[in-house]
């Protein structure tokens, strides 16, 4: 599933024509009590979904997703998943449950558009990435996205010719079995040919390695440099593992990763706005900038919240309490503009990204943006 292209697709309920129901729920529990806290929410919410006067949902939605909910608490369905997304509106047929690798924090929202904030989060925290186990006489390949983990793909001398698979799977295999025929003691290189097929193949751009250093070291040293550029680190791992703690492991180095690189790409944001750059800071210049769909990544501080004004003829959106467009004259209605400006900054194939913390960033009002193109 790319969730980046469904996203995409439910950001474009700008109004629907009944309320929409979108749930998140934190599905990794460490304990009973744990997961009694999420049903416990869940039951609340629900109940206070009903009682309130507008914008009420159908009981047919909030059946639905109290069905789904008990579903994934007695984990007869999605087992395994750290968060779920569900979203419920009768009058459009939409019915979707999107499972995530990363938890979220439990939330019931009903309103005219889908409440799609934390998915766009999660794809920028979570990107595709190929995990990649290797020791001197075999290879397991595992792609992880934001919704989880893959199918393995095992490289060895052994495996048989034909395949039944197909896609990234067989791509991998065949390329290391014509290989292999050829070159029965070069295992890495074979599996260094299979990598970078993947990557030509798939459009694959982050790969974490791991194994015993002297295996890694070898392996890294027959990876093309276009290739190894894409690598971006190690972790620990052995033959005996099971994959799963290997994935989990390389999950967490990435999350890590991540984190790095976020900082990095506000300070560079901030410094090309002061510039007057291709960069918008604050929340004037950036609501300028989506607008005009001249947003490339924007930048929101966690919990970044603030009442502002959606157009109801040209859709722009503004801070303030005006109840009339600056630019067409139209009436404008409430909207929340974090969502707002993540929905709207998605819808036009941008991304989204929240800091945990970054002092400037705060300085600048928790908001800003990369551009396209300098305004």
């Amino acid at each position: 599933m790319d969730l980046r292209a469904r996203v995409t697709e439910l950001g474009k309920i700008e109004r629907a024509p009944a309320p929409v129901v979108t749930v998140y729920l934190n599905t990794r529990w460490a304990d009973e009590h744990q997961r009694d806290r999420v049903r416990i929410f869940l039951k609340h919410e629900l109940a206070e979904a009903r009682r309130a006067p507008r914008p009420r949902p159908s009981e047919a939605d909030l059946e639905w997703v109290a069905a789904q909910g008990e579903a994934l608490l007695n984990q007869t369905t999605m087992p395994g998943t750290s968060g779920v997304a569900l979203f419920a509106c009768e009058a459009l047929g939409l019915r979707e449950i999107l499972p995530s690798r990363m938890p979220f924090e439990n939330s019931l929202t009903v309103a005219e558009t889908p409440h799609l904030r934390p998915l766009l989060e999660l794809d920028e925290k979570a990107p595709s990435t190929l995990v990649v186990f290797i020791d001197a006489e075999s290879a397991r390949l595992v792609p992880l996205t934001a919704t989880g983990a893959g199918e393995e793909v095992a490289l060895r001398g052994d495996v048989p010719g034909h395949h039944s698979r197909g896609g990234w799977a067989q791509l991998a295999q065949s390329r290391y079995q014509r290989h292999t025929q050829d070159h029965r003691a070069r295992h890495f290189e074979a599996v260094a040919a299979s990598l970078t097929g993947l990557v030509e193949g798939h459009g694959l751009r982050r790969i974490i390695l791991a194994g015993e250093p002297r295996n890694v070291a070898v392996f890294r040293q027959e990876l093309p440099p276009r290739i190894a550029a894409y690598v971006l680190g190690t972790v620990a791992g052995a033959r005996h593992e099971a994959i799963g703690l290997i994935v989990d492991r390389a999950a967490e180095y990435l999350s890590h990763v991540e984190g790095q690189r976020e900082a990095e790409g506000v300070d560079a944001t901030l410094t090309a706005a002061a510039k007057r750059g291709k960069a918008a800071a604050g929340l004037e210049a950036t609501l300028e900038a989506i607008n005009r769909g001249a947003v490339h990544r924007l930048y929101l501080l966690k919990g970044w919240s603030m009442p502002g004004r959606r157009c109801g003829g040209c859709g722009a959106l503004q801070g303030g309490f005006s109840w009339t467009c600056p630019i067409c004259g139209g009436e404008a209605l409430t909207v929340e503009l974090g969502e707002a400006m993540a929905e709207r900054v998605a819808a036009a194939g941008g991304t989204v990204e929240t800091i945990e913390v970054h002092q400037p960033l705060a300085a600048a009002g928790g908001v800003a943006a990369e551009l396209r193109y300098p305004l």
